[in-house]
């Protein structure tokens, strides 16, 4: 009987964030669909926005095929959001073993940004046992979405006083109490979510800022990209500086600016518009610009150039991701409707060490570098319409039914296309 390679779930508004669950529920280790857990946004103008949290109907999705009268996904529980949620994010693995203050341990947290940084506390304790009829919709009985809180500080740069916009955050995996946010108003905030209050906040860029990373391992440095074309190292012990890795050249054929004056004191660049950092070797991180289908990944160690392009998107990309698997896999998707997959441990070991062993994490960099373009994806996906974002599962464990039968072990990616929902086996 085959495995199922493409689960489905169509939600009931165009969806824009999504993220898939990094562990288990509390207590249902052995429960093998709490694995696929999907939290998700909705995208609509006004202020009725939505966030939910999907599961499995059934184990037997993943096996059979006569399972296709129902939906792989059936909503959990949702809420109210308010204005659209830029970014959805699950607690990192982590979370479930640090000492929380204020948190249950059979709870799990989601965090949002939008106007605010929000933090979500979702519980799924009283899960009734699994139905043994098939198509019976689980009651959602026991799962719980809380609103824990809200923080949207004071702006340095803003004199009102609720803070500006957020465009989106990263959680620290090694210190789960700390989110990085970026905001329109060029600043990143640093929280500590579990007291609730800001650590600090910094200008980090010229204009907005668009996407923060934390570098892996590290609960100190982090990263930026924003409207300005840069991207931008910071480092908490020493605020004073930045360091910029990466500046994109300036738009040829541009008009020359107008009298204005605000035109004239903003040079036109081309705005990065995410930075993702290679889980296995922080060296590499990928980004792209507005507007643009290649992919640029940069080297931390030769800065100011990237060390490799990737193109094969036909239309912009709309976004990234790394899986963590040992080798990771680079996801990229874009409005050309396709989902690609890159494999680039051969070229980032070449590119750092000729001759030493793969992975040395002090090979020196080497300025001399060309910068390598990669026209070859491993694996291509074509959905059927623009694909808007994308989501790593962590590595699933293979699991055997109560039917006897069982599925491989290995990761999947879930893929948002309007109000469409797509995992695919990878």
């Amino acid at each position: 009987m085959a495995q199922t390679s493409l689960l489905q779930y169509e939600a009931p508004w165009p969806v824009h964030s999504l993220d898939w669950c990094k562990t288990a529920a509390p207590g249902q280790q052995l429960r093998p669909r709490s694995a696929f857990r999907l939290g998700i946004a909705s995208f609509t103008e006004d202020y009725r926005n939505r966030i939910a949290v999907v599961g499995l109907q059934d184990e037997r999705v993943l096996v059979e095929d006569d399972y296709t009268d129902y939906p792989d996904f059936v909503t959990l529980v949702e809420a109210n959001h308010g204005y659209p949620a830029t970014s959805l994010q699950w607690q990192p693995a982590l979370a479930s073993s640090y000492a929380w203050s204020q948190k249950s341990p059979s709870t799990e947290l989601l965090a949002t940004t939008g106007d605010a940084l929000r933090v979500w506390e979702y519980s799924s304790d009283a899960q009734p046992a699994m139905s043994a009829y098939v198509g019976r919709q689980p009651t959602s009985a026991g799962h719980r979405l809380t609103l824990k809180t809200a923080l949207s500080g004071q702006s340095k740069v803003q004199t009102q006083g609720a803070g500006a916009p957020l465009t989106n955050f990263s959680w620290n995996e090694k210190s789960p109490n700390l989110v990085v946010t970026s905001s329109i108003d060029t600043t990143c905030t640093v929280w500590n979510i579990d007291t609730a209050t800001a650590i600090t906040q910094l200008i980090a860029h010229d204009r907005e800022v668009y996407d923060v990373a934390w570098l892996p391992g590290s609960t100190d440095i982090f990263v930026s990209v924003g409207a300005d074309g840069s991207l931008r190292a910071f480092d908490l012990r020493s605020l004073e500086h930045s360091t910029i890795l990466y500046e994109t050249p300036a738009p040829k054929n541009v008009p020359p600016p107008t009298s204005s004056p605000s035109s004239s004191a903003r040079p036109p660049t081309s705005p990065l518009l995410r930075i993702a950092f290679n889980p296995s070797d922080s060296n590499y991180m990928s980004t792209f610009h507005m507007d643009g289908s290649d992919i640029q990944i940069l080297d931390m160690r030769s800065p100011g150039q990237p060390v490799m392009e990737l193109r094969a998107h036909r239309a912009q990309v709309n976004a990234l991701g790394w899986g963590s698997s040992e080798n990771p896999l680079l996801a990229t998707a874009g409005d050309d409707c396709q989902l690609l997959l890159w494999d680039l441990a051969g070229y980032t070991q070449n590119v750092t060490s000729p001759r030493g062993p793969p992975n040395s994490r002090l090979s020196s960099p080497r300025p001399d570098v060309k910068k390598r373009v990669v026209t070859d994806p491993v694996m291509a996906f074509s959905a059927q319409n623009e694909i808007t974002n994308l989501a790593w599962s962590p590595q699933i464990a293979g699991m055997t039914m109560n039917t006897g039968h069982s599925t491989a072990p290995g990761e999947w990616i879930a893929i948002a296309i309007g109000k469409s929902i797509k995992a695919l086996k990878v």
